[in-house]
């Protein structure tokens, strides 16, 4: 979301005693990333944040030197993933144990391998739950996070373990979110992010936050229902800028169809899929949206190694040969859709709401990515898988309600065809 939020707390909270705990899906990698901070001084601060090698770095700088730091051996790069992130704090006389003084869990797990790692003293104060500004996905000029945050808690004076905001699924073995967890929050604590894009504290205390800079948007993607976006990790994306959580792609200056691929992190075998993308910056013969086997190698065209491709000039392609010609071209502004019946080889496309060109049929049985193209050099795409947005804009028909898919999930700009589901992990499952 590249937004930054923030408060002045304007009275004293527990300094030594305290935890945190977010969800977070990372879209950008190989940069700093903050996760919180605040910071008194150049001298005092206190910051929670991914750092360049995509590890967690959490440090607490008092009086011009680190008073505990731990940066994790592990790396953090799956962006198609929510991770829940625990970090608890305990300074005070009932924690002996040094090494419990700062502990970072994620996924329910306790981090103990550490690239840096170093304790601080006994009753030694952070920065966290002083009486000035505190920064969440940012950090006062820098180091923005880009991508979701949700249920962010504060727990002033309380050191909790990972197990008081998740749990175990008995069926998955997979860690999920408890949305009402059994907490307190103290003085200055405060929970945020619970539904949507909501700032309003939750906690009973009204520490309401401000959106400092940036737009924060609400996304349908979350701990328990994830959502696909275009992969930043491809390799032959590497022209391409992501951004809004990587649903927006644009292409950079070379022109070459091997680094012009934006590609989804979701492919799927079966089941029917809806998915729209609008053109914000049109350039000729861009494929806008199309299907690709995930065992082809991303070198060529999307209409030399496509099953099939939309391109922007009215055309459809695949397999290296014109299927469709002489259909209306597209414009700065329209929307792609695509119905992709993976069960039973078929497909539709759609303009603006309408069927675009004859279905398409006999697809081989096969495992998919949903693909697009920026090339040549410049085209710009926003995607929505379902997230009810393109970029920051929310959909805009249905009275600005948009339209769900057969489960009721996901939110379009258009009317979701029967028995077509959102590409996200709910969809899957049906």
């Amino acid at each position: 979301m590249a937004t930054q939020l923030s408060r002045n707390f304007g009275e004293q909270g527990n300094q030594r005693k305290f935890t945190i705990s977010v969800w977070v899906k990372r879209s950008k990698l190989g940069a700093a990333q903050s996760i919180m901070g605040s910071g008194g001084s150049s001298a005092y601060a206190t910051h929670m944040y991914f750092d360049n090698n995509d590890r967690i770095d959490f440090w607490n700088y008092f009086n011009s030197a680190y008073q505990g730091r731990k940066i994790t051996n592990r790396k953090f790069r799956d962006t198609n993933a929510w991770y829940h992130i625990v970090m608890a704090v305990d300074t005070t006389s009932s924690q002996s144990t040094a090494a419990d003084r700062m502990k970072i869990y994620v996924n329910g797990v306790r981090e103990t391998s550490f690239s840096t790692s170093s304790n601080p003293n006994q009753d030694q104060t952070f920065e966290i739950g002083h009486n000035g500004t505190h920064y969440i996905g940012g950090y006062g000029t820098g180091a923005n996070f880009e991508g979701y945050m949700s249920h962010f808690h504060y727990c002033d004076g309380y050191q909790y373990q990972a197990s008081d905001f998740g749990e175990t699924d008995s069926t998955t073995g997979e860690w999920k979110i408890k949305t009402t967890p059994n907490v307190q929050y103290g003085t200055t604590g405060h929970f945020i992010l619970k539904d949507g894009n909501s700032v309003t504290d939750q906690s009973g205390l009204t520490h309401n936050w401000t959106v400092a800079n940036g737009t924060l948007t609400k996304t349908e993607d979350n701990p328990s229902h994830i959502f696909a976006t275009l992969n930043p990790l491809v390799y032959e994306s590497r022209d391409n800028t992501f951004s809004n959580g990587n649903n927006t792609i644009t292409g950079g200056g070379s022109d070459s169809w091997t680094n012009k691929y934006g590609t989804s992190t979701i492919a799927p075998n079966s089941g029917k899929y809806y998915v729209e993308a609008k053109l914000i910056t049109k350039v000729s013969s861009q494929a806008i949206l199309g299907l690709i086997s995930t065992s082809k190698a991303l070198s060529g065209s999307l209409k030399d190694i496509g099953v099939f491709a939309l391109e922007t000039e009215g055309r459809l392609t695949g397999s290296g040969n014109n299927i469709q010609t002489g259909l209306t071209a597209f414009s700065n502004g329209d929307i792609a859709g695509l119905a992709f019946d993976a069960t039973n080889g078929t497909a539709q496309f759609y303009r603006n709401g309408s069927t675009y060109g004859n279905a398409l049929s006999s697809i081989p049985s096969d495992t998919y990515y949903i693909a697009t193209t920026t090339y040549p050099s410049g085209g710009v795409i926003n995607f929505n898988f379902g997230n009810g947005y393109f970029g920051t804009t929310a959909v805009a028909t249905n009275s600005g309600n948009g339209y769900q898919d057969a489960d009721g999930n996901g939110i379009f700009n258009y009317t979701v065809p029967t028995n077509y589901r959102a590409l996200c992990t709910k969809g899957l499952n049906q």
